[in-house]
């Protein structure tokens, strides 16, 4: 199935690192040697909010559009091959509103897996 990446969520990938993970299953393991365990990802810092509202999209395949048009996206979420890329603590921040009320804002680290996929006509 062809499903494309929901536009109103667009603005969580801005500021995405581009990363490869090494999911060779020891650290032992050269992964030169086994270019297979070498997987692009895109690497995220958003608001444990945003999170929370993107949880239902984890571990499905999502086709981008635009400037990122032919590549897909897979939200890494409970997968056990990919234990050590499952959402993190990304800190927090205190903002100061003009109130003077503190606020803080929780971030979580997350990880998609990026794939190249033919665009078809």
């Amino acid at each position: 199935m062809k499903r494309t990446w929901p536009e109103e969520y667009n603005s969580l990938l801005h500021g995405a690192e581009e990363v490869t993970l090494d999911v060779t299953g020891d650290a032992s393991d050269d992964p030169t040697s086994h270019p297979e365990a070498l997987r692009k990802a895109l690497k995220v810092r958003m608001l444990q909010q945003d999170y929370e509202r993107i949880w239902p999209l984890a571990e499905a395949r999502y086709r981008l559009e635009g400037k990122s048009a032919g590549k897909a996206i897979t939200l890494i979420a409970n997968n056990p091959h990919y234990q050590r890329w499952h959402p993190a603590d990304g800190g927090t921040v205190e903002e100061k509103s003009e109130s003077g009320n503190v606020r803080q804002s929780k971030y979580v680290i997350v990880h998609f897996l990026l794939d190249d996929v033919s665009v078809a006509a």
